[in-house]
């Protein structure tokens, strides 16, 4: 074969090769892409009509928006290149230097009298007055609508959702991801019959999801509901809404846990504000707390607050003991894995606040809550 032969199959087999190798390009980003829109419109929930529909005739849905009660914090205003500047240079920021430990639950037969098992994030089973409710479940492995796309965990689930025992109320905080998992949810709609608790406007969710509507009680704030033995209260948050880009279609909440001996407040996802004095004077004082302390920013006061404004809240509430929730699964913020946790501790301390920070995974009692450090030697 000549030199000119050879040059023109050189230059055959190179385009040949590009060609295929731009066109297995294509085809492996257009799976991807395909696998990580598969299911969206599902996860996104329910349509702006359903959720419109939930939220008239509340006080708080004004001009097509649910509002908090205090207005908007102002803040200097940041660019988005210097958010995404933040984004592409925090490197490993927010993630621990080695594995979280976990800890495999062990429960008795009948719910204890007050009993908490973290299992990361903000998800919770509380035991109170014999009774169990399950908190914000969140057993997926990514915080999106897509499977592929979005923050994954940081340590896996402690255990599966079949390994839970029986409870008898699902209290949803408010609708974004984090908080209110589609997988998640239909899984317990398959594995029992509890009801689902939920601020208006998230209850179209669970009905655009297939749960049945015996099964949903939807609430504003100030609403209440009866489970067995227990009242449970529908308070407020300072937050916002949305699982797509309309925010706050939806409304976000804490809630009461009341038993016939105990109390329990959870806080959702929430920034500081003076509504805990008042749910405190109302409903407390409180045998636990479970408050958010990650995910902190300057810019965000209105709708995370800090681990010394979550020990504040803990005493505007009279809690008894505090256990922190929202931090150590997922990297949502621009602050330290631990951060969070070394904040509250000298919060706490500085005001002789009790405070407990399981493992996830953990089960402890709130008479004797665990006090080690198990984070600082993967912080």
């Amino acid at each position: 074969m000549s030199l000119a032969h050879q040059a023109r199959a050189v230059r055959s087999l190179t385009s040949t090769l590009l060609r295929a190798t731009l066109v297995g390009a294509t085809t492996a980003g257009m799976g991807l892409l395909a696998r990580a829109a598969w299911g969206i419109p599902t996860a996104r929930g329910a349509s702006p009509a359903m959720l419109q529909r939930a939220a008239n005739g509340s006080p708080r849905y004004v001009d097509g928006a649910f509002r908090n009660t205090l207005p908007p914090t102002e803040v200097t205003p940041v660019s988005m290149a210097a958010i995404l500047t933040a984004v592409l240079t925090r490197g490993e920021l927010g993630t621990p230097s080695g594995v979280v430990p976990l800890r495999i639950p062990r429960f008795p037969t009948v719910a204890d009298e007050l009993a908490v098992t973290w299992y990361g994030h903000s998800s919770a089973l509380i035991e109170i007055d014999g009774r169990r409710v399950l908190v914000d479940p969140v057993w997926s492995d990514r915080v999106s609508p897509s499977s592929v796309l979005g923050p994954k965990r940081l340590h896996p689930v402690p255990t599966s959702l079949d390994a839970l025992p029986p409870v008898d109320a699902v209290l949803i905080s408010h609708d974004h991801y984090d908080h209110l998992d589609l997988p998640t949810i239909r899984a317990l709609v398959a594995r029992g019959s509890a009801p689902f608790l939920v601020p208006l406007g998230v209850g179209a969710h669970l009905r655009s999801w297939g749960v049945p509507e015996d099964r949903i009680v939807e609430l504003d704030w100030g609403g209440q509901a009866k489970v067995r033995e227990l009242t449970l209260t529908c308070t407020e948050a300072r937050h916002f809404s949305g699982r797509w880009l309309t925010r706050n279609t939806t409304l976000w909440a804490s809630w009461v846990i009341a038993g016939p001996q105990h109390g329990v407040f959870f806080g959702g996802d929430t920034g500081y504000t003076p509504a805990f004095a008042e749910i405190g004077a109302r409903y407390g004082p409180f045998n636990l707390t479970l408050l958010p302390v990650g995910a902190y920013h300057d810019q965000w006061p209105d709708v995370h607050m800090t681990p010394e404004e979550a020990v504040r809240a803990h005493g505007d509430l009279g809690g008894g003991v505090l256990m922190p929730v929202h931090w150590a699964t997922f990297n949502l913020a621009f602050h330290g894995w631990a951060d969070p946790i070394r904040r509250l501790v000298a919060a706490a301390e500085r005001s002789d606040a009790r405070f407990a920070v399981p493992m996830p995974g953990e089960r402890f009692s709130a008479g004797s809550p665990p006090d080690r450090d198990w984070w600082s030697a993967i912080a």
